[in-house]
């Protein structure tokens, strides 16, 4: 009796660990903004996300240790295009977060004409975005310079005084906020003007393939989850806020409070915003893999 009663306890045991582990996923984003969107997620379940080094996505296409990933859209389209990923596109959840800055006084995008201007991310969907919003409001700088990443143009634009640069939120509020000298213009605004879209389709949940053939129920069920946090950016944001701070993305939460309703984070199916997705990906066709991303590139969770 005694062993029965022991291998029935290790029966049980094993069930509910195994009901754990398949009720476990991970979703692996860049820190700042598209990290936020997975801010819910955290809150109940820390362990589900795990923040990376932009510079470090390409790598987690390819290792799929990952069941989600939050990453540049057009990062994942070409990496899918060259075979070099399995992961499809489930939804756009981060809309342009970009923005033109100066501690000029009475600083307007038109300033930046005949002016110098510093970009990051030279032969990125970021500088080229930025190219084409200048290009079709006829602002022409007298000179370009392009550093490489967001922190470089905020720490030019904390030292020099004269500088003209585009950096990127949550960031941004944070540096208007520790100099009010700082004055900040959202790019969205300005490729609002030009396309009539309220921001481009920046970073984007993608799903594992593997997980779509296996499971797809659970998938879904998973998507859904990760939507409501996204959802919840916008609904909650003293909440999103805390958990922005908690995972480190933002210093605190009067910043946070600040910076994330700057960020353009909201949820639409992959679908959904194809038009949307195509139009971005016009405006640099290099940076998708050299066409718009095909059918099988989305993922329509049911």
């Amino acid at each position: 009796m005694k062993k029965f009663l022991v291998l029935l306890i290790c029966i049980l045991f094993f069930a509910a660990a195994t009901a754990v582990c398949e009720d476990s996923y991970l979703i692996t984003a860049p820190d700042g903004a598209p990290a936020v969107a997975a801010a819910g997620i955290f809150a109940d379940h820390p362990d589900r996300v795990r923040k990376v080094a932009a510079d470090t996505i390409a790598v987690e296409f390819a290792n799929e240790e990952s069941e989600f990933i939050i990453a540049p859209i057009n990062a994942g389209a070409k990496l899918f295009r060259a075979g070099k990923s399995t992961y499809r596109l489930a939804a756009v959840v981060t809309w342009g977060n970009l923005v033109f800055a100066s501690q000029k006084e009475g600083f307007e995008p038109d300033m930046i004409n005949g002016a110098k201007l510093t970009l990051f991310g030279e032969n990125t969907i970021n500088a080229s975005i930025a190219l084409f919003i200048l290009q079709n409001k006829g602002i022409v700088p007298s000179e370009i310079e392009y550093l490489a990443g967001a922190k470089n143009t905020q720490d030019l634009l904390m030292t020099d005084p004269e500088a003209i640069v585009m950096t990127a939120e949550p960031a941004a509020t944070a540096t208007k906020m520790k100099n009010e000298a700082v004055k900040t213009f959202s790019l969205n605004e300005l490729y609002k003007d030009v396309t009539g879209f309220d921001g481009f389709t920046q970073a984007g949940l993608f799903v594992r393939e593997k997980d779509i053939l296996e499971n797809p129920e659970e998938t879904n069920a998973r998507i859904a989850e990760i939507k409501a946090s996204v959802e919840r950016v916008e609904a909650d944001p003293e909440s999103t806020a805390a958990d922005a701070v908690a995972m480190e993305i933002l210093p605190n939460a009067k910043v946070a409070l600040n910076a994330i309703p700057n960020c353009a984070i909201r949820y639409a199916n992959a679908t959904e915003a194809k038009e949307q997705i195509e139009t971005t990906a016009l405006i640099d066709l290099a940076q998708f893999g050299g066409e718009v991303p095909a059918d099988d590139f989305y993922y329509a969770a049911e």
